[in-house]
């Protein structure tokens, strides 16, 4: 199927085939006469997908990595800007000069794949709440035709952080042997009762903004943007560690020992958490949507592969399951519950690291000695 946009930059590969670059890329892959059928038995046609990749492919086809992103990334992965800079790039542990890597925008999405805040091709608006409900596994199904693209049948490795550790996952399970390699970074196989009280709060704020307008905000040429900004903040003090948190932005003596005369002022943003909290919800609210939080947030809190005890693993997949020992939303004891079901399901090879870190879930995309090199190491073996 041919790429749909029209700005692709591309070069050639040592097959002489045409190879993508990392401009981003545009493609239909089902359509409304060939829809995706997903977990719920519902039909969703047509279906964009916007990704980037950077590198060559070699001439055995052979040297793919494809990463899955988190909950508000988006197709744009690699150095010197994109949201995994400090693993994806030239020399770095997913080596651009080596690897042809790939990185899609989720399906959900809001940046370019088509999700809740896309044309309903039936109205010719937003579908917004008419979008059908997603399971992670939907996700992996438009990866595997992305693949089926691109011409690739196997790759040489598949990572992801958090949810994108989740697909990673899902993936094992969903197409034994399609994955040689797999990274499932700071990631859930079940969400405890504590993050799903975290995702409801972030869902309740957007879903109580008066500017939400059930769903269909576009109609009214607003956003919900208060509710958004607020799912933003919280969702952020979950990314933190409380210690990393108190060195960054230690409460300052107060200036004046009375409070401020005038209660507007008072109540404003005075302390630098606060108004780094600020920072976070401003840039959040230009590049992301509250559809499409609300979708993956979703899609996360009923993610349960394990629930299906026909499940299988490829027993010759290197699986490396990863996480951060200030990591308090998915810790070291979710990594082990993966690390275990995917022993049960097929006995995969299975590698479990525990990486010192104060920084909190946010390490799986920041420098931490010894992370880079442990997911080198996985890629080189």
């Amino acid at each position: 199927m041919p790429a749909s946009s029209t700005d692709t930059a591309r070069r050639q590969s040592s097959t002489g085939a045409t190879v993508d670059t990392a401009a981003p890329q545009r493609v239909v892959l089902y359509t409304e006469d060939d829809p995706l059928t997903l977990a719920n038995g519902r039909a969703l046609g047509p279906v964009q997908v916007a990704y980037e990749t950077y590198g060559e492919l070699d001439t055995e086809r052979a040297n793919a990595v494809f990463l899955c992103h988190a909950l508000t990334g988006s197709a744009h992965a690699g150095a010197p800007d994109g949201w995994w800079r400090t693993l994806v790039g030239p020399r770095l542990a997913v080596d651009t000069e080596r690897f042809f890597v790939i990185c899609p925008n989720l399906l959900g999405g809001c940046s370019g794949t088509t999700g809740p805040s896309s044309p309903d091709p039936a109205t010719g608006s937003a579908y917004g709440l008419d979008f059908p409900p997603l399971a992670v596994t939907d996700l992996v199904a438009v990866h595997r035709r992305l693949l089926e693209h691109l011409e690739i049948d196997t790759l040489h490795a598949a990572l992801g952080g958090s949810l994108g550790g989740m697909q990673v996952l899902q993936w094992l399970l969903d197409a034994p042997g399609q994955i040689a390699r797999a990274a499932i970074i700071a990631a859930s196989s079940r969400l405890s009762a504590q993050n799903l009280a975290f995702s409801a709060a972030t869902r309740h704020a957007i879903l109580s903004d008066p500017a939400f307008h059930s769903g269909a905000y576009a109609l009214y040429s607003t956003r919900p943007s208060r509710g958004l900004s607020t799912a933003r903040r919280v969702g952020h003090i979950t990314y933190l560690a409380e210690a990393s948190m108190e060195a960054r932005f230690a409460r300052p003596p107060e200036p004046d020992p009375a409070p401020a005369a005038d209660a507007r002022e008072w109540l404003s943003s005075r302390y630098p958490v606060e108004t780094y909290l600020d920072h976070q919800a401003e840039t959040f609210l230009a590049r992301f949507d509250a559809l499409s939080y609300l979708w993956l947030s979703r899609v996360m809190d009923g993610f349960d592969p394990f629930a299906d005890r026909r499940a299988r693993a490829d027993p010759a997949t290197r699986a490396l399951v990863l996480s951060f020992s200030s990591d308090w939303r998915f810790g070291a004891a979710h990594s082990r519950r993966i690390a275990e079901g995917l022993r049960r399901r097929g006995g995969a090879q299975v590698t479990e690291a525990e990486i010192e870190s104060a920084l909190g879930h946010d390490s799986f995309l920041l420098e931490v000695p010894g992370y880079q090199e442990t997911v080198a190491r996985l890629l080189e073996d």
